[in-house]
């Protein structure tokens, strides 16, 4: 039996629709867009016993797509351990770890999403950690999860000695004398992860579940889940069976380096084929193809300009990746790619172009996120291929990571393209935003604060502009979180913008973010999010 129909009223609504830009009202039948229109015409072709939604004139606008974020791990993350993401030393760690010790008879103790830029090898080693946890092993981890540190008690425990290798693309930072400091930089944290006691899929439920009730709170209602495992699949899988979702999620699943090209597609394979519900599917395939500036792990195409100099090599070799771009290319995966340093960009991009010569042209819309540098001569080659430029804005202002860290390193030239939005989007690039979350908030508004103005949001009176010139406006944000969005990821067919027949994914602000001041715009909250036009979070009352 159909359901009622829902009319929504007294709206601001802005489609993102090419027919229709803006609306009084819409109809909701069986949770798609009906019709849409003026308020009057509305409710004329609105059936009999509606229920009304009066959105006292606030804005309404297509439901949030992020595009990159960790929306299981890093919810997960937030439920096992210790949120440090406040920490600006080394003793507020301590402070931080000890009282969730004294709270926790976990067997580990953990903590989360501390900033790499106030926490580094200048000031963060195991014993840091072991003045806070002597009794059990301990464990935190950077909020890009590209660093981590552990205590004695773990080093001990795990036999992480003098001799103990490195492993491929990781390492452990050791003092003069060749001992571990418990510092741990890209694949030694995943070392460490794999040998302290498994999540069970019931914990990992738990964190999706805390990560879709924060992105619902911010309007979001799709998302790009960054990185997954055969696992991860598995625990979506049964919660989507069990409309336990309240995200439309797809997914990217993680491909190693030394994998096989036909092994690896297979296996991804698997996992695309076994994902069957429409609120859940296997995407794409995910590489990383370096690491962050911070720990020194971007791979530049020349050598870091700072007195240390030096360079990270690529992660993948070239011959691999040609390999394995054109196999999922040809089996029709969108790819993803991990990219920081401008040679890890171009290698992106040769990949993508070796692939469509030997596949053909098709709308793949492949990704690179990030982008935190890109040589000039790239930027063109984005339009010319096809692929999306994947950007996470929230870090585009000055700062430590940015003024102490990346620019030094690389030199006052390669800094003059550092987030180059505006150059990208001008060459015909498709640009889209995401946030990267557990890395940094997953709230849209402050990350397109950053982008408009190139500063910190809500904190901006002393701070000049980062790069001006590289700005993005409010027109173009609001696309690349809705209907670009969805464009890149394959579902313009049905959601991505409010037009008939799309899903009725649809939020309501109390900010016109088009007409208030830029600084206003991360101060925006959302009244309601609604998920095929029922609500998920807030909600408006219904009247009959």
């Amino acid at each position: 039996m159909p359901m009622s129909d829902t009319l929504l009223i007294n709206a601001n609504i802005r489609t993102l629709g090419l027919t229709r830009p803006s609306a009084e009202a819409m109809i909701i039948r069986d949770g798609r867009i009906h019709a849409i229109g003026s308020e009057e015409e509305m409710r004329r072709l609105v059936g009999s016993g509606a229920a009304v939604l009066d959105a006292g004139g606030r804005m309404v606008l297509p439901g949030f797509h992020d595009t990159h974020i960790h929306h299981l791990e890093g919810g997960h993350h937030y439920i096992e351990g210790a949120d440090l993401s406040a920490c600006r030393g080394p003793e507020g760690v301590a402070e931080e770890l000890r009282g969730f010790a004294a709270s926790s008879d976990r067997p580990w103790v953990y903590g989360a999403f501390y900033d790499q830029s106030c926490l580094h090898i200048g000031n963060l080693d195991r014993h840091v950690l072991d003045r806070a946890v002597q009794d059990r092993p301990c464990m935190v981890v950077s909020a890009d999860g590209h660093n981590g540190c552990i205590n004695s008690f773990a080093i001990d425990l795990l036999g992480l000695g003098d001799e103990t290798p490195d492993p491929p693309e990781g390492h452990f930072v050791r003092d003069a004398e060749g001992h571990a400091t418990g510092l741990l930089y890209e694949t030694a944290v995943d070392w460490v992860n794999k040998r302290r006691p498994a999540a069970t899929e019931e914990e990992y439920e738990e964190g999706v579940r805390f990560a879709q009730r924060l992105a619902n709170g911010f309007g979001i209602t799709s998302v790009l889940d960054a990185k997954i495992y055969e696992k991860f699949a598995r625990v979506y899988n049964r919660m989507a069976d069990r409309c336990e979702l309240t995200t439309r999620v797809i997914a990217t699943a993680l491909v190693r380096p030394g994998e096989e090209a036909e092994a690896a597609v297979r296996r991804l394979e698997a996992m695309r084929s076994g994902a069957t519900n429409p609120m859940f599917r296997v995407h794409s395939a995910k590489f990383f193809f370096d690491g962050v500036i911070e720990n020194r792990t971007a791979a530049m195409i020349e050598p870091y300009s700072d007195a240390q100099g030096g360079n990270a090599p690529l992660m993948f070799d070239p011959a691999d990746i040609e390999k394995l771009f054109v196999a999922f290319d040809a089996a029709r995966f969108q790819i993803h790619i991990h990219a920081i340093g401008d040679l890890a960009v171009r290698a992106s991009l040769d990949g993508m172009e070796a692939a469509r010569k030997a596949n053909g042209v098709w709308p793949s819309r492949h990704h690179i996120a990030h982008i935190q540098f890109i040589d000039p001569d790239d930027i063109s080659r984005f339009a010319e291929l096809g692929v999306v430029a994947n950007v996470q804005p929230l870090w585009a202002h000055h700062g430590a990571s940015v003024d102490e860290l990346a620019a030094d390193v690389v030199g006052p030239e390669r800094s003059k393209y550092m987030y180059a939005f505006r150059s990208l989007r001008d060459a015909g690039a498709e640009v889209v935003l995401s946030s990267d979350w557990t890395v940094s908030t997953c709230n849209p508004f402050e990350i397109m604060e950053t982008a408009i103005t190139r500063r910190p949001a809500g904190d901006q009176a002393n701070v000049p502009p980062f790069l001006p010139e590289q700005a993005l406006t409010i027109e173009e944000c609001v696309y690349g979180y809705t209907l670009g969005a969805a464009i890149s990821g394959w579902r313009e067919h049905e959601t991505g913008s409010l037009e008939p027949g799309k899903w009725a994914d649809f939020i309501v602000i109390d900010t016109d973010i088009f007409s208030c001041d830029p600084t206003e715009i991360g101060k925006t909250k959302v009244i309601a999010t609604y998920l095929a036009g029922a609500p998920v979070h807030g909600g408006l009352t219904p009247s009959h």
